[in-house]
C-alpha cells in the first residue's frame, strides 16, 4: 500500500508519497570499535502545565522508555544534556530526578550525565559560585555512579575574564572528581550564551587553552565532546590529544566521516541525533565493527539530510525536531515538550523533516508516522 499525504511546499501543498524503507528493528550488541552515546530528550507530561518559564513536568514512564529503546540498541545514554533541554526548559529539580532514574535503569557502563552551573539564578556571579554549583552537580553524578560531562557554563562565560579563570575553574573540578570527565566543548550555534568560551573568540586559541588543561590533566580526562559543526577544527583538535584521550564528536552536520577516521584517528560519538536515528546508527555502527564501510556509508548517508534539517539554523532549537520524530515513532504519545518548545520549528520545516526522516529509513512504523504528521497538520489547518 503507498502512503501518502499533502505537505506545505514553497507556500503551498504538494502530495507526498513515501518511499523510504525503514531501517529493520533489532536489538544489537554495543559497538566494538568506537563508544557511542545518543544525548537524549525528554517527554513531558501532557497533563501538567509544561508553559514558557514553568516547572518542568515529565511523563517519566516515556522519558525512560526512550533510553531503555536506545540501549536496546547498543548505544549508550548522554543523559541530562543539551538536548534534554538543559537551559531551555529543564530545571534542576527536574534534572536531578532524572539523572536519578535513568542511572538507576542504565546497563553497567552505559551512562554519562551532564554535570553544570544551572541552578544559578540568571545574573553574573563570582567564579567561586560558579565552582560550588559545579561541584553539587558533580556530587549527584558520583553518587549515582554515572560518569561526569563537564558541561560548558553559561554562568562561567558570563563571570570568566580570561582563560585563566576558565583553567582555575576546570582545574579545581578535575581534582575533585574520582574518575575521569568528559568536558564539553559547545558552540555559539548550540547557545549563544556560550560564545567565546574558554576565553577567546578565537576557536584556534580556544583550543589552545583545552589542550593544555589537558595535557596538565591527562589522568582525569576521559575525553572531549566538540560540537562545533566544523569538521577541520575538530579534526585538527583530534590529531593534538594526547594518547588515550577520546574526541567525542558531537558534530551533527558530519558524523559519519569523523567517526569513520581517517585511517590514523577517529572521533567517537556523542550526538543529539543518534536520538532520531538510533536505528540506522545502531546498524551503521555494526557495520563499521564488520569492517563493511561500504555498507556502513550507505547506512549513514541518507541520515545526513535529515541531521543538517533538524540542526538547521536557529540550531538550538533542534530539540523540537528530535521530539517531533519520536513522537512519530510511537516513542511518545503526544507531540509536546517542557516550556513549551514544541512550538520552536514551522509545520513547513516540520514537513521536510518528514520527508527526509523517510528517505533515511528512520520511520520506523511509516503509518503510524504518517497518520500522527496528519493529524498535527489539521490542527495547523493544513487538510493532509
Amino acid at each position: 500500500m503507498t502512503l501518502s499525504l499533502r505537505l506545505p511546499l514553497n507556500g503551498s501543498l504538494e502530495t507526498y508519497q513515501l518511499a523510504g524503507t525503514p531501517i529493520a528493528a533489532g536489538n544489537y550488541n554495543p559497538a566494538t570499535s568506537r563508544l557511542a552515546f545518543a544525548a537524549a530528550h525528554v517527554v513531558s507530561d501532557p497533563l501538567a502545565d509544561n508553559s514558557p518559564g514553568a516547572p518542568a513536568a515529565i511523563d517519566w514512564d516515556h522519558t525512560l522508555g526512550f533510553r531503555r529503546h536506545l540501549w536496546s540498541l547498543g548505544l549508550s545514554v548522554a543523559e541530562a544534556m543539551d538536548t534534554a533541554q538543559r537551559g531551555m526548559g529543564l530545571d534542576w529539580p527536574a534534572t536531578q530526578e532524572l539523572i536519578r532514574r535513568s542511572a538507576a535503569e542504565a546497563p553497567a557502563g552505559r551512562i554519562a550525565v551532564g554535570v553544570g552551573t544551572d541552578q544559578l539564578p540568571a545574573g553574573t556571579h563570582a567564579l567561586d559560585a560558579v565552582i560550588a554549583a559545579y561541584e553539587e552537580q558533580l556530587a549527584l553524578a558520583e553518587e549515582v555512579g554515572a560518569q561526569p560531562i563537564l558541561m560548558a557554563s553559561r554562568a562561567l562565560c558570563a563571570a570568566a575574564n580570561s582563560p585563566d579563570d576558565y583553567r582555575k575553574v576546570y582545574d579545581h573540578l578535575l581534582s575533585q572528581s574520582s574518575r575521569p570527565v568528559i568536558l564539553h566543548w559547545l558552540g555559539s550555534m548550540f547557545d549563544p550564551a556560550l560564545d567565546g568560551y574558554w576565553g577567546s573568540d578565537s576557536l584556534d586559541t580556544a583550543a589552545d587553552v583545552v589542550v593544555d588543561l589537558i595535557n596538565e590533566n591527562v589522568s582525569k580526562v576521559d575525553g572531549i565532546k566538540v560540537s562545533l559543526l566544523d569538521a577541520a577544527k575538530e579534526v585538527a583538535l583530534r590529531k593534538r590529544l594526547p594518547e588515550g584521550v577520546r574526541l567525542y564528536t558531537g558534530d551533527d552536520f558530519n558524523y559519519p566521516e569523523l567517526i569513520r577516521g581517517d585511517g590514523e584517528r577517529y572521533s567517537d560519538a556523542l550526538l543529539g541525533i543518534f536520538a532520531a536515528i538510533a536505528p540506522a546508527a545502531a546498524a551503521a555502527l555494526k557495520a563499521l565493527d564488520d569492517g563493511e564501510l561500504v555498507k556502513y556509508e550507505e547506512i549513514f548517508a541518507p541520515t545526513v539530510p535529515l541531521a543538517r534539517q533538524i540542526f538547521s539554523a536557529p540550531t538550538y532549537y533542534y530539540k523540537t525536531g528530535i521530539a517531533f520524530l519520536a513522537w512519530l515513532n510511537g516513542h511518545q504519545p503526544g507531540f509536546g515538550m517542557v516550556g513549551g518548545l514544541q512550538t520552536g520549528r514551522s509545520l513547513p520545516h516540520l514537513a521536510d523533516t518528514f520527508r527526509l526522516a523517510d528517505a533515511a529509513g528512520v520511520l520506523t512504523s511509516p503509518e503510524l508516522a504518517t497518520t500522527r504528521f496528519k493529524q498535527l497538520l489539521a490542527v495547523g489547518g493544513i487538510d493532509a
